[in-house]
């Protein structure tokens, strides 16, 4: 009974995991499955990322630090277009070298 029991629940995680992957993540494109599931998984990191910051943010809010939170909200930005955006920050690192080594 327990074996079959292990089978209906392997079962049902099978079928959850194939009814919340986005099928549009999964078939649009045909051949860019991988590019498709990084970037679905990088708006989840960037919601993931936004949320924390939320409530890290209100908890400074509600004891009233504010310096702290303009601090913490500065570098959070900062981090978050390290992170997400790396592309641009190459670039404005290039546009920076250029301006100071000629």
């Amino acid at each position: 009974m327990r074996r079959r029991l292990r089978i209906a629940l392997l079962a049902v995680l099978a079928a959850a995991a194939l009814l919340l992957a986005p099928a549009a993540a999964l078939a649009a494109g045909g051949n860019n499955v991988g590019s498709n599931l990084a970037g679905l998984l990088r708006e989840y990191a960037g919601e993931l990322y936004t949320g924390l910051v939320a409530v890290i943010g209100l908890v400074f809010l509600i004891n009233r630090r504010f310096t702290e939170l303009v601090m913490f909200f500065c570098a959070a930005i900062i981090v978050g277009w390290l992170v997400f955006a790396p592309g641009q920050v190459a670039e404005a690192a290039k546009a920076i070298a250029h301006q100071v080594l000629p």
